[in-house]
């Protein structure tokens, strides 16, 4: 187990904006940073990210949480695996005590699964780098493909012996079991149980995950025998869904993030002979249509997508449908076409990393002109052909989410079509009607409610309190200033050394919560006063108990800030509450009281009403009485303290 000291040190060290940032691209907003979030489809940022505080909160499905939360999310990772996580991404030393043979059995079968593709890529590459077979056939192959060595190292690339169970063979003497060998489809039993090797006599191109662990396989044979297929992947495992994996997007993650930009290939070789070009923002589909998994795991990086197409003209045109989804996620998708026949590895070779950089800036199209342009010529001269081209170009843009976009598009294309603005407007009105009445058909085939485009970030009423008789509001609100100003000092009324967070616990010790957790929240500050300690956010925020923990990071959470430019700009000073904390602290503690007194007011007027002894309904009243008159004193104090 992991020691609570080596926890404490990852804990501290590990930062939130860092941490996410490896899989979100974030954007800074105010003191807060801004994505998608990446826990469910969105096309407008609702996910934020404080530094300050050291919690990501979305303000869309509500998840939330610190670095660690985060990575157990994102990963599906168990606690220790998390904490193992950022203490290697932080190169920090992790002190576990003894293992015992009883805690080795219980790892999971993912884990497995995971351990014997290291295993497996670690014995691919040693046989590239240290057997004769893999130098003369793996390693020269590279070699004369212009491959440099540590670019071979840095994607892990390896290769299998032509034998039929070496690596069976070898998983087996180390200890590995075979039924982990099978499930991740490293290994193959036929019909009648003979155990064979899926990748013999291949190069070897191992699949990373996002943070950088093996999940997968591709394997390239280097006969020219037709009838062996060129290319054979990984089948789907628990660890390995190729719809949701981009080849490189690991080793390119950073410099998409830094460059906004992401060129997408189509092979394994195609994203090592870019990136060694110096171009490192690649990743490719490995071999796969494009699906929407993919393109959201780059739009947590980047809006901007730049396609490197080979010279194929059929595969061009079967592929063009398929890049509309990119166009659906609101991504900017530009295309380059590489001449004769090339792809980018092949460019590369032939005319070297510079020509192959100037040829990219000089022929990126958008993909809108460029799919009129290649359909234009398909049609030539035929009238019907070119009404269909007209209502497919206008489907594409009928999916662009962004009216302006769109119109600016649609201006252009009218002039390629030579066709009036108007009639492609017409067009594009029909189809998002048929496109409208469709959803509202099928409500299922709705996505999820977006927010608008809005700088000022989502509706407020999809994550404040609405007008209601409860003291929810209030509640919460008192929360919130206990959690967020609870360890600093009352500096008011002649009082120097006493905390908030105590002061507004005894001020609050005649009042009843009426959210459960609210009190737990309560009852435990209290609790922690009592032992001589005093909470912080991040008590709270890494409480063992998940609902203390997502409420606090809730509560704590805002979605809002005030631009820098707002003085500039309107000439209006806005207020600080830490300004003046006394108005803050007091003003949440007597809100609250004031609403918990109404609330005790219409239930004696109810027991008067239903009240029909006399003497009784005498002391119903003074009670009533007595009450009205800490109503008025509390909205007295409000008035004349907090508001003025």
């Amino acid at each position: 187990m992991i020691k609570k000291e080596s926890i404490d040190r990852v804990l501290e060290t590990a930062r939130v904006e860092e941490v996410v940032g490896d899989f979100v691209y974030l954007k800074k907003r105010g003191t807060s940073m801004i994505g998608l979030c990446p826990f469910h489809g969105e096309k407008t940022p609702s996910f934020h990210v404080s530094p300050a505080k050291g919690i990501y909160k979305c303000f869309g499905c509500g998840e939330g949480g610190d670095s660690l939360q985060f990575i157990m999310s994102h990963e599906k990772y168990s606690y220790p695996e998390a904490i193992k996580y950022l203490a290697r991404k932080y190169n920090i030393e992790i002190e576990e005590t003894e293992v015992t043979p009883e805690y080795q059995a219980e790892v999971d079968r993912k884990e497995s699964l995971y351990v014997i593709s290291t295993f497996a890529a670690q014995f691919f590459a040693n046989n590239l780098w240290n057997t004769d077979e893999g130098k003369s056939i793996g390693l020269s192959y590279f070699k004369e493909r212009g491959f440099r060595e540590e670019t071979l190292k840095k994607f892990e690339i390896g290769y299998s012996p032509e034998e039929w169970s070496a690596l069976n063979d070898k998983a087996l003497s180390e200890g590995y079991k075979q039924e982990f060998l099978e499930e991740t489809g490293l290994v193959i039993k036929n019909d009648k149980g003979r155990i064979y090797d899926r990748f013999r006599a291949r190069v070897i191109f191992p699949i990373h995950n996002f943070t950088g662990r093996i999940i997968g396989f591709g394997g390239r044979t280097l006969k020219t025998d037709k009838s062996v297929p060129k290319y054979v992947n990984s089948p789907e495992s628990d660890i390995y869904h190729k719809s949701n994996v981009l080849y490189g997007l690991f080793q390119a993650k950073k410099a998409i993030r830094d460059m906004d930009n992401c060129f997408l290939v189509e092979g394994y070789a195609d994203v090592m002979a870019v990136h060694q070009a110096g171009v490192e923002n690649v990743v490719a589909s490995s071999g796969t249509s494009l699906t929407t998994e993919q393109i959201k795991l780059i739009s947590r990086f980047t809006n901007s997508v730049c396609i490197l197409y080979d010279g194929d003209a059929a595969g061009i045109k079967a592929s063009l449908r398929g890049l509309d989804m990119i166009l659906e996620e609101g991504l900017d998708v530009k295309v380059v076409l590489f001449p004769d026949g090339h792809d980018p590895d092949s460019y590369i070779q032939a005319y070297g990393a510079s020509a192959f950089k100037t040829h990219v800036e000089k022929n990126k199209k958008d993909f809108i002109f460029y799919k009129t342009e290649i359909l234009l010529q398909d049609a030539a001269n035929d009238p019907i052909k070119k009404a269909g081209v007209i209502r497919d170009v206008v489907e594409s843009i009928a999916k662009i989410p962004d009216a302006i976009k769109a119109s600016v598009f649609l201006r252009e294309c009218s002039s390629l079509l030579n066709m009036e603005e108007r009639i492609l407007i017409t067009e594009l009105n029909k189809i998002r009607l048929t496109k409208a009445k469709k959803d509202k058909n099928n409500p299922q085939n709705q996505p999820s409610p977006e927010f608008s485009d809005s700088e000022d970030g989502p509706p407020a009423d999809l994550f404040e309190d609405k007008p209601s008789q409860t003291d929810e509001h209030q509640e919460k609100e008192i929360l919130r200033v206990l959690l967020t100003y609870g360890h600093q000092l009352v500096n008011w009324d002649d009082m120097t050394d006493t905390y908030i967070g105590p002061y507004i616990i005894t001020n609050l010790s005649d009042v009843s919560f009426l959210n459960p957790v609210y009190t737990r929240i309560i009852s435990y500050y209290h609790d922690e006063l009592e032992k001589g300690k005093l909470p912080t956010e991040k008590d709270f925020i890494q409480h063992p108990d998940k609902e203390i923990s997502k409420t606090a990071i809730a509560i704590i959470s805002s979605p809002y800030h005030l631009s820098e430019n707002w003085y500039t700009m309107h000439n209006i000073n806005v207020n600080d509450e830490t300004q003046n904390l006394k108005s803050t602290v007091m003003g949440a503690i007597f809100h609250l009281k004031k609403k918990k007194v109404s609330a005790m007011l219409i239930t004696k007027q109810k027991e008067l009403q239903q009240e029909k002894n006399e003497a009784n309904e005498m002391i119903l009243m003074k009670e009533y009485l007595d009450l009205k008159e800490v109503e008025r004193y509390i909205s007295h104090y409000l008035g004349s303290v907090i508001i003025k």
